[in-house]
């Protein structure tokens, strides 16, 4: 196709437009009187300066009249068209089965009925779902503090419940001085402190001695649990909470079982929430960072707890800033925690498949202290054991340790977990550590409310 097939019309001038255009062109203003204006506001034309010419007026050259258009007619044009359509039915088909798709997903995930068994807001400690477990021996964790039921270590308020660690010279008259030699502490005897919770004698009782290094416990707080109370096997656990500041802070939410029917820690499991180190962002893991972790085997020496954490990080600020929810969705097929919304996971683990937890440990044929190590588990059949009893609550917050959970050799750690003078060396930095920590309710955990479903009808 050439050029000769195209016919242009443009439109003719006249000769009054050649002239008009001529005396626009011309146009002088040449009044010397006349001050030169303040500029011309944006968006209107600029005003004409004395002495020059006005611009030239603006004239469209786009085709005028009627034009031939001979594309038009040409068929690959029509396939062009018809090609466009092809691509929007695409389109609008992929839409549609991406809107089927997650209709069905979400249809599928329904969470199925659960019933609210304890919805608690802290107008005072409730006796019928909270008990407060006394003891000196730090859990089996070698922490600093011992246990208390004394108001200063948790209290209730306008803002909820309050467990908060104290100096045990500021709370009781202990002296410095009987902290680190000559003094018994025996917590068998009736007292504001109430009677010693734990079977064993050993985690009643200690004496501070300055040969062998044993001090009383320099720290004094608080935890409770629901156990015997509130439970359950399968549901959901929601704890709004904000959580301390301070160095080698310790504070924890988290579950253990009813029974240890399938033998002693770690054997019948553990599933911890959300622990947290009061120390700041500097530490590795600090106060802006939430763990979850489930722990589980069939000896301590053998927790699998290592391939079943995760850690969610806050960025600009840290959780001891304001209140966050802390989640927990437990089923038999799978558990999660969440931290401010289920979309917000934390940790996540299914118990579908094939495979027992007996067998994702690896721990057929391990030998501990010369001894084949025998399935605690094999009697269920069950792919979630031992997740699948009931289990309680616990809150608290803990000073200090010894297994590992603060890291040896950071951020200016005055003790070496294991060491045998660990909690002497604790307690004698506390001008250091001490100062970290907030004042009052402050320096310890608050926690607005707990609420507990059951999975099923009520």
């Amino acid at each position: 196709m050439g050029l000769k097939d195209f016919t242009f019309k443009f439109p003719q001038e006249s000769a009054q437009d050649n002239i008009a255009l001529e005396r626009r062109s011309s146009l002088v203003i040449s009044s010397s009187r006349i001050p030169p204006g303040p500029p011309s506001p944006a968006g209107s034309f600029p005003s004409v300066a004395p002495g020059r010419k006005a611009r030239h007026a603006f004239r469209s050259y786009r085709l005028k009249g009627e034009y031939v258009q001979p594309w038009v007619d040409d068929k690959r044009l029509k396939r062009t068209k018809y090609g466009n359509w092809i691509v929007w039915g695409f389109v609008f088909l992929g839409v549609c089965v991406c809107g089927y798709l997650a209709y069905d997903g979400a249809k599928q995930a329904k969470l199925g009925d659960y019933c609210l068994i304890m919805d608690d807001h802290f107008n005072g400690i409730d006796d019928a779902v909270w008990s407060h477990e006394v003891q000196t021996g730090g859990f089996g964790t070698g922490s600093f503090d011992w246990t208390t039921s004394d108001k200063a270590n948790s209290f209730t308020d306008g803002d909820g419940l309050h467990i908060v660690p104290t100096l045990t010279t500021e709370t009781t008259e202990i002296t410095d001085q009987q902290i680190l030699n000559g003094y018994t502490l025996n917590l068998t005897k009736s007292g504001g402190d109430g009677t010693c919770t734990s079977d064993d004698y050993k985690q009643c009782s200690v004496k501070s001695n300055e040969t062998t290094g044993e001090i009383i416990p320099p720290v004094r707080s608080a935890r409770l649990s629901t156990k015997g109370k509130k439970f359950i096997k399968y549901g959901r656990v929601e704890v709004v909470a904000k959580m301390p500041a301070g160095d080698w802070l310790w504070p924890a939410v988290w579950m253990m079982p009813e029974e240890s029917k399938y033998g002693p820690w770690p054997a019948s499991g553990e599933i911890d929430i959300a622990e947290l180190r009061g120390n700041p962002w500097q530490y590795p893991i600090g106060r802006d960072a939430m763990t979850s972790t489930l722990h589980w085997g069939p000896t301590p020496k053998l927790d699998a707890y290592w391939s079943t954490y995760s850690i969610s990080f806050l960025r600009r600020t840290d959780y001891s800033k304001g209140f966050h929810t802390f989640g927990l969705q437990w089923s038999k097929d799978y558990m999660f925690t969440y931290v401010d919304s289920k979309l917000k996971q934390v940790f996540y683990m299914k118990f579908t498949g094939k495979d027992t937890l007996w067998e994702r440990g690896h721990f057929e044929g391990t030998v501990v202290n010369s001894t084949v190590v025998e399935n605690p588990w094999k009697q269920t059949g069950n792919l979630n054991t031992p997740f699948d009893e009931n289990f309680y609550l616990i809150l608290n917050v803990a000073v200090g340790s010894q297994n590992g959970w603060f890291y040896d050799g950071k951020h200016n750690k005055p003790w070496v977990d294991g060491g045998p003078t660990a909690a002497r060396d604790f307690y004698k930095a506390k001008d250091q550590w001490l100062p970290s920590w907030g004042e009052g309710s402050d320096r310890g955990m608050t926690v607005k409310s707990v609420k507990m479903w059951q999975e099923g009808l009520c």
